[in-house]
């Protein structure tokens, strides 16, 4: 234990080397995690019948995953930066707690959303803009998928633990054992078995509960620095607001995301019909996998900058600063130009229906409009999470999808008679706001406090 600690010390070393010693497997863990949903919608898309209104029912069910997931960042992505602060100021034990308690919190919280879920998942489907056509398809995959919601929720929240430590290889195999296995299983249940859209939700928490259970053996044994312990599962109150109140930005940026699909869902389904909300999967399905890469950079420097930070090294946070931020505008700048120039191959990945097709090219060009201006969101975000500046995470979480895509749906589409082009134009209006407003206020608040001189530890 004390070596593998020694060997994670982010304050020794370049911070470029150690944000990229984890970025690498982190960015690869991304890939692959995004592969559990996007496998299935690409398996999905290929069943013989009604593959259309199957890969739309598939993508109304989106929201709610969205909501599971943002319990899961709660907690995991309000814990495990407040680990790492405290393995930089040399506090092990309290890390511990915050670890214990972040578990206890998501086992409890999973257990009441699959209650829940389960309870209401047909009146909320209809809410988010499923037809009667589309919902034996959505109620069918969603059923399953929340029996294992709670598989879903270690899965997705422990795994930040796992990385915050410097293990970057072990939460790749994490999720990289998932990932295998749900590509294995699925066309054998969607094909083989013919269960279609059951079978792809059955394979999904198959493949999570593997990834679980391979969590937790490693958090309880001898190779990791902080230990998931039964003496550190005592919740309480002080330090569970420290975790959901540094969590409230990874929560509130995935409710907002629930909340900005359901809009989306719902207006499309009232102005263009069904077609347009497989679109809108589709879309949804690309951004999974082109904001993977930025997405694996910024969660890699959040351990390696929070570490810094707890050990008073300002300096090197600045450094690890500007190397992010560069990454993240230099991909995204690309990626736009690819996604601008080709619509076509990505839509197809998903979805060779010619209607869909034609009609998704030019809703792909316009939502994907300036996508670089997204990377200032991404790059601010991550700083003030990796840094413990909730208050700022959480605003700019709400400012740019409730306060600024929210009111375009709803605006652009009826005042001003745009349509579905409307609908999507909010997206690219909004990266343009929200990004320079998070990027800029991180960059006059969080920077000049950030002198350039070590602060002794004492201090932090």
């Amino acid at each position: 234990m004390a070596a593998a600690e020694q060997k994670n010390d982010f304050s020794k070393g370049s911070v470029v080397g150690n944000i990229l010693k984890l970025a690498l497997p982190m960015t690869l863990a991304q890939l692959i995690n995004v592969m559990y949903n996007i496998v299935d919608r690409i398996y999905i898309g290929m069943i013989p019948e009604n593959a259309t209104l199957a890969l739309t029912g598939l993508g109304l069910c989106l929201p709610i995953i969205s909501i599971v997931t943002a319990f899961a960042n709660l907690f995991g992505m309000g814990g495990a930066p407040l680990c790492s602060i405290e393995r930089g100021r040399g506090n092990l034990e309290e890390a511990e707690k915050i670890m214990g308690n972040s578990f206890v919190m998501m086992v409890v919280t999973g257990i009441i959303l699959t209650v829940l879920g389960l309870a209401f998942k047909r009146p909320m489907l209809y809410l988010f803009g499923a037809s009667d056509a589309t919902i034996p398809y959505a109620e069918s995959y969603i059923t399953i998928y929340l029996m294992g919601n709670l598989f879903v929720m270690v899965g997705l929240g422990m795994n930040s633990f796992i990385n915050s430590q410097g293990f970057g290889t072990i939460g790749m195999m994490t999720v990289l054992l998932g990932a295998i296995a749900n590509i294995i299983l699925d066309p054998i249940f969607i094909f083989i078995f013919h269960m279609g859209v059951q079978g792809a939700a059955l394979a999904t928490i198959i493949s999570q509960f593997l990834s679980a259970a391979w969590i937790v053996a490693f958090l309880t044994g001898k190779k990791t620095i902080l230990r998931l312990k039964i003496s550190a599962f005592r919740v309480e109150a002080k330090r569970a607001l420290r975790i959901v109140g540094l969590g409230l930005s990874g929560f509130t940026m995935s409710l907002t995301n629930s909340s900005v699909q359901i809009m989306y869902n719902a207006m499309l389904q009232k102005v263009g019909g069904d077609l347009y909300v497989g679109i809108m999967t589709v879309i949804n399905s690309v951004r999974e996998v082109i904001s993977m890469p930025v997405t694996g950079v910024t969660n890699s420097a959040q351990p390696v900058l929070g570490f810094n930070y707890g050990a008073g090294e300002y300096k090197r946070v600045r450094g690890g600063i500007v190397f992010m931020s560069l990454c993240c505008i230099i991909y995204t700048t690309l990626i736009w130009m690819c996604v601008h120039g080709f619509p076509e191959f990505f839509i197809r990945i998903f979805n060779r229906n010619g209607d869909l097709v034609e009609a998704g090219i030019p809703a792909m060009r316009i939502y994907f409009f300036g996508f670089f201006m997204m990377s200032l969101q991404f790059a601010g975000q991550a700083v003030f999470v990796g840094l413990g500046k909730s208050k700022y995470a959480v605003f700019f979480s709400i400012f740019r999808k409730v306060i600024i895509v929210i009111p375009l749906i709803m605006i652009l589409p009826t005042v001003f008679h745009l349509g579905t082009d409307g609908i999507l134009m909010a997206e690219p209006v909004s990266n343009l706001i929200g990004g320079a407003a998070c990027f800029g206020t991180m960059m006059f608040t969080i920077w000049p406090e950030l002198s350039g001189r070590k602060k002794k530890r004492a201090e932090g």
